[in-house]
């Protein structure tokens, strides 16, 4: 194949792919330690947003993909995902024009088993320093967002929805087992074949953070919001033939997690550790629709976030 062409395919390829969503304005907030958030975050407002209805936002967290301790480059990927419809968080706002927050939290290499991004155990065990209670800074972003909206008379309704993939699907499913009263929906998908379940043990194996609510009241000072959790609309998904397992891997868990995942759920990531997740939250009765789609890996086609985005839709319009 001529160099020139094959060039050319490429380029047509990754604009394909990553392309420039639709103008936009996007907001860039330092960090506002008096606020209640020690790290920025993005907020992009969709061109043709409507400012005569309520507006629910969306929020993505921030999932950069590497360890860095440049806090910078972690900002310039949360500026990716927060313009470019190759992200789900960016392409559902974009149909639904609805507000889109993308936090920067960042993740370190230096302090490696810190998996701020997929709000881990040891994120959350963090206290007097800046990585303190980050579910926490995420609703304070969300608040000063809603404050900014205010400001150009567009109103928002006082819980958002949640959206993510792979690292930041586990987090948002773990985000809203601790926050159901602020998730009015949340969709994301490749989340190791692992939900954070709603239960604080199973037969005598107490089920701590963020494998169950068992130690929610003693670590987090908050009581689990069971019925809140159930009712929340939540829809998860995993392609049937992604062989993507943080469960092995120390930074995504310590050995004590493993081992209860193991003996508990499965080892085997797909079907078994996912049908039994799938299996508890259907007799727990939660309001879940969970998906394995057929021929696809560790990716989100357009289809899947056409469907994201129908869910969403739905759950607005009751």
């Amino acid at each position: 194949m001529n160099r020139f062409v094959f060039l050319f395919i490429t380029l047509f390829f990754l604009q394909s792919c990553f392309k420039e969503s639709p103008k936009g304005e996007l907001i860039f907030t330092e960090a506002n330690p008096s606020e209640g958030f020690n790290y920025p975050y993005f907020l992009f407002i969709p061109e043709g947003t409507p400012i005569d209805k309520e507006l629910v936002i969306i929020v993505e967290p921030n999932n950069s993909g590497f360890v860095d301790d440049n806090l910078k480059k972690h900002i310039e990927k949360a500026k990716r995902t927060s313009t470019k419809d190759f992200y789900i968080g960016n392409y559902v706002a974009q149909k639904l024009k609805n507000p889109l927050i993308i936090p920067v939290f960042p993740r370190s290499k230096r302090n490696w088993k810190i998996y701020t991004h997929s709000l881990d155990r040891d994120v959350m065990q963090q206290k007097d320093n800046q990585l303190e209670r980050i579910d926490l800074q995420l609703l304070a972003m969300f608040n000063d967002a809603r404050s900014k909206l205010k400001e150009l008379n567009m109103k928002t309704n006082d819980q958002f929805l949640m959206t993510g993939f792979s690292a930041s699907a586990t987090f948002v499913n773990r985000f809203t087992l601790l926050h159901p009263n602020k998730v009015k929906a949340v969709a994301a998908g490749r989340l190791n074949g692992l939900l954070a379940l709603p239960l604080d043990s199973i037969g005598n194996k107490k089920l701590n953070y963020p494998l169950g609510t068992n130690n929610f009241k003693k670590s987090f000072n908050i009581e689990f919001q069971k019925s809140n959790f159930l009712d929340t609309p939540q829809f998860y998904f995993m392609g049937e033939n992604d062989d993507n397992d943080a469960i092995p891997y120390n930074d995504a868990f310590d050995e004590d997690e493993r081992a209860l995942i193991y003996e508990l759920l499965g080892k085997e990531m797909l079907p078994e550790r996912w049908k039994t997740c799938k299996n508890i939250y259907k007799n727990e009765g939660a309001n879940a629709d969970i998906k394995t789609y057929k021929n696809i890996g560790h990716e989100h086609p357009e289809t899947v976030k056409q469907e994201v985005v129908e869910f969403f839709s739905d759950v607005m319009e009751k």
